[in-house]
């Protein structure tokens, strides 16, 4: 029911995006590198440290939880079979012509301007580190996990390139 009282819970859409992330396998210190290797030759004083710093400010950003939920929850749905056909098919064949993904990810890359969506463009061509990792592997659904993760450290870039301009 609609309750006029209600207040976002920021904390907790914090900690259940962590904790689904460790869940799944993901380690933010990686996140924080693959940040720092797209960066560290535009910006050589930068180091991964500042990253991660970063990289959790941006995790604390409403339009990153909203969306970063959305999609953890619906591979995890379709990887228990509670989807609906046919987007459960849709979902768990990660069918090139769905874009849903894509477009969550993209909003979240678009946090710190454009600067973040040409990272995720270029991220989610060359599907490196840990998300080339969720992107071939087979054996979960890993629809959106992948193009999340590639947008997460998209916007961390963003962040850190304003920081220094």
């Amino acid at each position: 029911m609609y309750n006029k009282q209600f207040k976002y819970p920021d904390t907790k859409a914090f900690e259940f995006v962590t904790k689904r992330l460790k869940q799944r396998g993901v380690d933010l210190h990686e996140l924080a590198v693959d940040a720092y290797d797209l960066q560290k030759e535009f910006i050589p004083e930068l180091t991964v440290d500042e990253c991660y710093e970063s990289l959790i400010t941006v995790l604390h950003k409403r339009e990153l939880l909203n969306n970063a939920m959305v999609a953890l929850e619906l591979d995890r749905l379709t990887e228990a079979g509670l989807i609906e056909e046919p987007l459960q098919s849709i979902i768990e064949n990660d069918a090139g012509v769905f874009g849903v993904d894509e477009a969550l990810a993209l909003q979240i890359s678009e946090i710190y301007g454009t600067i973040g969506a040409t990272n995720f463009g270029y991220l989610d061509r060359v599907k490196s580190g840990i998300i080339k990792h969720f992107d071939t592997d087979e054996h979960h659904v890993n629809t959106f996990i992948d193009d999340l993760l590639g947008a997460i450290v998209a916007a961390v870039c963003g962040k850190v390139a304003h920081h220094y301009a």
